[in-house]
């Protein structure tokens, strides 16, 4: 199930094939469930997508996610059918339970690393969240930019994970998809310095091609459409349905 389409207050259950596939619950606008897809997506794991709308969520959706979040992963095929929630936990999972094509290096201390900087990441995404809600701005988001554009330097690769996307890329990736939508709240403030982040803008030209974010791609306008509804207190949640 993957057609767009959000179950919301009333609905019933959607019923899913018996086939042992994990099943994530999701809402199509969230840059965190957008992490646990690109991690599926990249492993290539089969897996059933159930969208919710998240201002007038469905009754049921406390069976699979007890703090009415998502994404939530239920696994179906293990006993008990537990759910995983918070998408770091979640990403983190799936990298250990499917080796295939991995996110994390295998050494520890470079995948210290990476999950630190994935975490440094958190005050951008504090950031992006405030300049749209309550005129924050927008320069802390840039600040944390900064850090990013100095790694890759650093590291001297086109992605952070090397030669190929990794964990970093696809973790910070929802946040730089959404750029737009910062553009458009905040107007003639947005500045995003080419020359500044010449390294990230490049990287974004990367992932922009990426097949793995591709599949899971929304367009700038979809994404400010998005934003517009839910910022007028009527959340468009199947715009792309």
């Amino acid at each position: 199930m993957s057609s767009g389409k959000h179950f919301g207050k009333g609905s019933s259950k959607p019923a899913l094939p018996d086939d042992g596939v994990p099943r994530l619950y999701s809402m199509r606008f969230c840059p965190y469930a957008q992490r646990a897809h690109l991690a599926l997506l990249a492993k290539q794991v089969p897996h059933h997508s159930v969208y919710i709308n998240l201002t007038e969520k469905p009754e049921w959706l406390v069976d699979v996610s007890p703090l009415l979040k998502v994404p939530a992963l239920q696994l179906v095929a293990e006993k008990g059918e537990p759910s995983l929630i918070e998408s770091l936990i979640i990403v983190e999972y799936l990298d250990e339970k499917y080796p295939q094509c991995p996110l994390l290096p295998k050494d520890p201390l470079q995948r210290a690393q990476d999950k630190i900087l994935v975490e440094r990441f958190s005050a951008a995404t504090a950031a992006f969240y405030k300049t749209l809600v309550s005129d924050g701005d927008i320069n802390d988001f840039w600040k944390v930019a900064d850090i990013f554009e100095s790694e890759l330097a650093k590291r001297g690769t086109p992605y952070f994970g090397g030669s190929k996307p990794g964990f970093v890329d696809y973790m910070i990736w929802p946040w730089f998809e959404r750029l737009a939508v910062l553009k458009f709240a905040v107007k003639e403030r947005y500045s995003f310095d080419v020359k500044r982040f010449a390294k990230l803008n490049a990287w974004i030209e990367l992932l922009l091609q990426d097949k793995v974010v591709k599949s899971f791609f929304v367009k700038p306008e979809d994404h400010v459409e998005f934003f517009s509804t839910r910022q007028a207190g009527n959340a468009n949640y199947d715009l792309l349905a």
